[in-house]
């Protein structure tokens, strides 16, 4: 069962969407909530495994919400919802921690989509989005994407990292490169640790940003 926190200052958009994902029958809707607090204490009192977060909302924001969450609940997986599909917005919250990030014009099938992929590998980002991580990192000349540079990655490393940017589970990708899933464990967990990514969002990121996986 995935339970659900939904923090969003519409009503009939938050009450809208806790129907949609009522119907799944795996989804569990633990709390709603109006606003960064009401979702931070709700957080302390609740076990959640996936946050759906609106950016724009009164007495604190998603964003703000985000930095809090990250301190408090490092390995809390967080969806952002918003009406923004403006490239600052979405590079700036990937960079927070985000490991997803749907606009709210979004399909119903992608939400549903979103929610099962970030709940067994860790993230999701949609062609939009990813086209639009690409972009937004090159333009701040913070990656070189071409395979010139010397990366701190092994090949079977890099191999694991773009099967997890495929958004394959790990055992998956165990069965692809003919591995144990707890090799692969070991595998991602190193990556981590070498790229200093804190969560697969992250790793999704730098492999993008060095130009081992092109969306």
């Amino acid at each position: 069962m995935i339970r659900l926190a939904l923090a969003d200052d519409q009503v009939l958009f938050r009450r809208g969407l806790a129907m949609l994902l009522g119907d799944m029958a795996d989804v569990h809707i633990v709390f709603e909530c109006a606003n960064g607090e009401e979702l931070l204490t709700g957080l302390r009192d609740n076990a959640v495994d996936i946050v759906l977060l609106d950016l724009e909302m009164p007495v604190m924001n998603g964003m703000e919400a985000m930095k809090h969450i990250r301190e408090q609940h490092p390995d809390m997986k967080v969806i952002v919802l918003s009406m923004h599909s403006e490239e600052k917005f979405i590079v700036h919250l990937m960079e927070l921690g985000a490991n997803g990030y749907i606009v709210k014009t979004a399909e119903p099938d992608e939400i549903e989509n979103a929610i099962r992929a970030v709940a067994t590998t860790g993230y999701h980002f949609s062609e939009m989005v990813s086209r639009v991580m690409l972009h937004g990192l090159v333009q701040k000349k913070k990656v070189k994407p071409t395979f010139g540079d010397i990366d701190p990655l092994s090949e079977r490393e890099m191999d694991v990292l773009r099967l997890i940017c495929q958004e394959l589970t790990t055992t998956e990708i165990a069965g692809k490169l003919f591995l144990s899933p707890r090799t692969v464990e070991g595998h991602r967990n190193n990556i981590l640790l070498k790229t200093g990514a804190r969560n697969t969002a992250g790793l999704v990121v730098y492999a993008i940003s060095r130009g081992i996986y092109t969306p």
